[in-house]
């Protein structure tokens, strides 16, 4: 048996209003016995807190304030774009799992460690980086969107053709860390004495498949089974 069996997925766009409307109703609907996010503890508390830094304040941590300040401006900028402030679906599935009374789990990455990977990126990456990141500061132009999901495997695809490493160590390297915690939730509900876990993980689109694949591949130990 797989730990899929025991763990939904919701892939979101975390700039999409609809993604946020997925979390809630399928948090509502499956009831589950846990809550995992695409978070860490830094971002985690940062959200809580609302805690918006400045171009001056990254500056003061170097290189990978820097970088962590233009992703931020990036997914922000999408949000103006489709109406919703980036992180709203983890809003969303934390407020939901604090009202039915659900564990949270904060599966992804420490974010310090994403960011020193990042800021050894290859310098042909890094250069490409940083002249497509200054389109952050020019008027966005998207045209009529009718559905931003649509779109999001082909870029990353896209993505994932012109920046290799990054690639890497910001997608594949991640899933593996979180479909591992996933894996870690279930062993600890089982052991707990839960017969049939039911895990709802949400997580970024471009995660989705890859996470599924892992926790599809990997068999629940005999200990486990009922």
């Amino acid at each position: 048996m797989s730990y899929l069996r025991y763990v939904k997925l919701i892939g979101t766009m975390h700039v999409s209003p609809k993604s946020r409307e997925e979390v809630i109703m399928t948090i509502l609907s499956e009831k589950p016995h846990a809550v995992a996010i695409e978070l860490d503890r830094t971002r985690f508390l940062a959200m809580s807190q609302n805690r918006n830094v400045s171009l001056e304040d990254a500056l003061r941590y170097g290189k990978r304030g820097l970088i962590n300040y233009v992703l931020a401006k990036v997914e922000e900028k999408l949000g103006e774009e489709f109406g919703m402030k980036p992180g709203e679906e983890m809003k969303a599935a934390i407020s939901a799992a604090q009202t039915f009374g659900v564990p949270l789990y904060l599966i992804d990455e420490d974010i310090n460690v994403t960011l020193a990977k990042i800021a050894a990126a290859p310098s042909r990456e890094k250069l490409l980086m940083a002249l497509e990141s200054l389109s952050i500061f020019l008027p966005l132009n998207l045209g009529e969107i009718s559905d931003p999901m649509a779109d999001y495997r082909v870029m990353m695809l896209q993505f994932k053709r012109r920046y290799p490493y990054l690639y890497r160590v910001l997608v594949e390297e991640r899933n593996e860390i979180m479909a591992r915690n996933l894996i870690s939730i279930v062993d600890s509900l089982r052991i707990q004495g839960v017969k049939k876990p039911k895990v709802i993980a949400v997580v970024g689109l471009g995660h989705k498949p890859g996470i599924e694949h892992i926790l599809d591949r990997e068999r629940v130990e005999s200990f486990y089974l009922q």
